[in-house]
């Protein structure tokens, strides 16, 4: 396994691979590697020959109040895991390597503006930023993202087609501990008394799914999972939402595809989880 650090080698190494004629997946990381990063990298490759990981936390997706200098880092870890996995190579730069004095960015209207975009409003054109500039350097033939983040997949979706981009798209399952809680880098924030308060997002999931069926109302399955988190006194709602699965725009009831997403603070740490419901 390679590790690299600067554009100009990675795209050596790609343009290399791309003369054999050998299919590239990417799997974009932000690091602190676990195993929902795992599953990712797993798929990525069973599906192709060349499995890219990139390592990076990216100011542009942090407001200025939000954790990034405190966000967990452990490229040593993150380096043994995608090894252990197969990996062929880690594009791991530092922020200036990506961005010198950024004038240009990317931003996808609409789909930002609900759940996460609503309370996270600069989160979304650094993620569209930053994956941007990730397809144009690795240029992979797919790229791996997590359901757990399910809007900020749904806009990658919509960034692909709007920008043509010939590059799949490839959701892969929520992963999750033993007791129901979603595999999260942040979940290393919780003390042992906010992680079992943390159940209570798993718990308001499954009270959804067993709830929700073609035409009920929109609010009938969502107060009964605000119940099941408000009963948790550690923790405090951002949002409990039911949104198109496309377009990520509120729904009164369930007619089409939908997603049903919350974040919720547990203590200081915000977490998210969701579940997809198709008519």
């Amino acid at each position: 396994m390679q590790v690299t650090t600067t554009v100009e080698e990675t795209r050596k190494l790609v343009k290399n691979w791309k003369k054999e004629g050998k299919t590239i997946g990417l799997v974009p990381t932000m690091g602190f590697l676990h195993e929902g990063h795992a599953s990712l990298i797993r798929r990525c490759r069973e599906e192709n020959d060349i499995v890219v990981v990139s390592d990076f936390v990216n100011p542009t997706q942090f407001g200025p109040t939000e954790d990034l200098e405190a966000y967990p880092r452990d490229f040593k870890r993150d380096s043994e895991l995608c090894e252990s996995l197969g990996a062929d190579l880690i594009f791991h730069p530092e922020p200036k390597e990506m961005y010198h004095d950024p004038h240009a960015y990317v931003s996808i209207d609409t789909l930002s503006d609900t759940l996460c975009g609503k309370t996270r409003p600069i989160h979304f054109k650094g993620v569209c930023t930053v994956v941007s500039k990730l397809f144009n350097i690795v240029a992979p033939d797919r790229a791996y993202f997590g359901q757990k983040d399910a809007q900020q997949l749904a806009i990658i979706r919509k960034m692909v087609q709007d920008l043509n981009f010939d590059i799949q798209i490839v959701g892969c399952p929520i992963i999750r501990e033993e007791d129901g809680l979603a595999k999260s880098s942040r979940n290393t924030y919780l003390s042992a008394e906010e992680r079992k308060a943390a159940l209570c997002l798993s718990r308001a999931v499954k009270t959804g799914q067993e709830a929700i069926c073609k035409g009920i109302k929109a609010e009938e399955v969502l107060s009964k999972m605000r119940a099941v988190i408000e009963a948790e006194p550690l923790a405090k709602i951002d949002y409990v939402s039911m949104v198109d699965a496309l377009d990520m725009q509120p729904v009164e009831s369930v007619e089409k595809d939908v997603l049903v997403a919350m974040a919720v603070y547990i203590g200081k740490t915000r977490l998210i989880d969701n579940f997809s419901y198709e008519v």
